[in-house]
């Protein structure tokens, strides 16, 4: 029987790929097995959304090697699709495999035989236009269902139209199956994952269904605790969409909604389908409903022609802004996007900077969020990992939370009151409640 290994860089949505192609690896007999196993063959799902997720590939091939000198290595994913040529040139790499071939490995690559040259079977990215149905299963606490790929909107600084291509989607049908079957195997919590999740809906280039009606159906899925929307554009989150969470059974008080720029200017030029003033106005809607609600923001710091005047405005809309944490992005240039072309380069040293800035004003705005949530009462799913004698878990509105081990508690939902927030600033929990019962 060989022995497979996956390892997996960038989003959730390559979580749920990985783990979807290594249940096809063992319904056709392999042995899934650790990184460090001497598997026989590696397959390494990669991401391209900054310089540094190619260089990690580069890296992580090379480990490989020296763990299992006679493996098979496969690359696939983001990186796969945009550096086909690229990637076959590094030492040891035996196939690279594109968004239209990826899910086909198998049937692929011959038994994973080893030849003289690498196998490069990576289509145009035109012709990715199947949606490939995913979701990540006994690797997490919580399962990362894949309901959209794909993106439309072509931002100027963004390669993944190039490296996913159009946007398309499961059907609701479908993904409602998708979540029985998840909730079968006793996960309490799914996140919705995708590309652009908000353009769900579109099905061989036509829009067929929205992506409230998705959340609306989902509502109503027995055996599921949680459902948590991974990241949703600000165009596309709409007030239907936030009242129905504020009432919900069971999607959580938690959005992720990319911001990238505080400043119109730079929104403008980076292509964004949105200026910052809708940006306040989602958020003012959100924590009206839901005041306790965790919201999170992605921002892209040294875009071209972000001068400082322009980045302290951005600095100054975030600082003011009702938020909770930000993951900050520090600009870099993408062969075949516009950005790359436009003037008013940033050095990387400024960049660095900006970027070191943000991450500080991240780091209170989330301990801003978590100490206006202490003495309060949440739910909180429990975790497998272990620091210091104390397992970890978040609240239904992301809050990182610690409490005394417990096997018991793993993988259960436990009413919790916020005590305090400790030296790693996780806030700490008073002894846990009642188990939360399924639906």
């Amino acid at each position: 029987m060989k022995k497979v290994a996956f390892y997996t860089l960038g989003c959730k949505l390559n979580f749920s790929e990985t783990s979807t192609i290594s249940r096809q690896f063992e319904d056709k007999g392999y042995l899934k097995v650790d990184f460090q196993e001497n598997p026989d063959i590696f397959i390494i799902n990669t991401c391209s959304v900054t310089e540094n997720a190619d260089k990690k590939c580069k890296k992580i091939v090379k480990e490989a090697k020296k763990i299992s000198p006679n493996s098979y290595v496969t690359i696939i994913g983001c990186y796969a699709q945009l550096k086909p040529k690229e990637i076959s040139e590094i030492p040891d790499v035996d196939a690279v495999l594109g968004a239209a071939e990826k899910f086909r490995l198998i049937e692929l690559l011959d038994d994973f035989a080893k030849a003289q040259e690498t196998k490069v079977l990576a289509s145009e990215i035109q012709e990715a236009t199947t949606f490939n149905n995913a979701y990540s299963i006994n690797d997490r606490t919580r399962t990362f269902l894949k309901v959209q790929d794909g993106c439309n909107y072509g931002c100027a600084f963004c390669t993944i139209p190039l490296a996913r291509g159009k946007s398309r989607s499961n059907t609701i049908e479908s993904v409602l199956e998708s979540a029985r079957e998840i909730a079968a195997t006793d996960v309490k919590e799914i996140v919705l994952t995708g590309v652009n999740i908000g353009d769900f809906g579109i099905v061989d280039g036509k829009r067929n269904e929205r992506f409230a009606d998705l959340v609306f159906a989902l509502d109503d899925v027995e055996g599921i605790n949680r459902f948590r929307i991974s990241s949703i554009e600000p165009n596309l989150l709409t007030n239907e969409i936030i009242s129905f969470a504020a009432q919900s059974k069971r999607f959580v008080p938690h959005f992720h909604v990319p911001l990238q720029s505080g400043s119109n200017t730079i929104l403008r030029k980076m292509g964004r389908r949105y200026l910052r003033e809708l940006y306040v106005d989602r958020v003012s809607k959100i924590k009206s409903l839901m005041p306790h609600a965790c919201i999170g923001v992605d921002v892209i710091v040294g875009f071209p022609g972000e001068t400082d005047e322009l980045f302290l405005e951005t600095y100054n809309f975030l600082n003011e802004l009702d938020i909770s944490y930000l993951h900050v992005f520090t600009y870099s240039e993408r062969a075949n996007t516009r950005a790359t072309e436009m003037e008013g380069v940033v050095p990387k040293k400024v960049r660095n900077e900006r970027s070191k800035m943000l991450r500080i004003l991240s780091e209170k705005k989330r301990r801003k969020f978590y100490e206006e949530n202490l003495g309060k009462t949440f739910t909180v799913l429990f975790e497998e990992d272990i620091e210091n004698g104390k397992m970890h878990g978040f609240t239904e509105n992301y809050i990182r939370v610690a409490a005394k081990y417990d096997p018991l508690l793993i993988n259960e939902l436990k009413t919790v009151t916020l005590d305090q927030i400790n030296e790693q600033g996780t806030v700490e929990v008073l002894e846990p409640e009642v188990v939360y019962e399924k639906h």
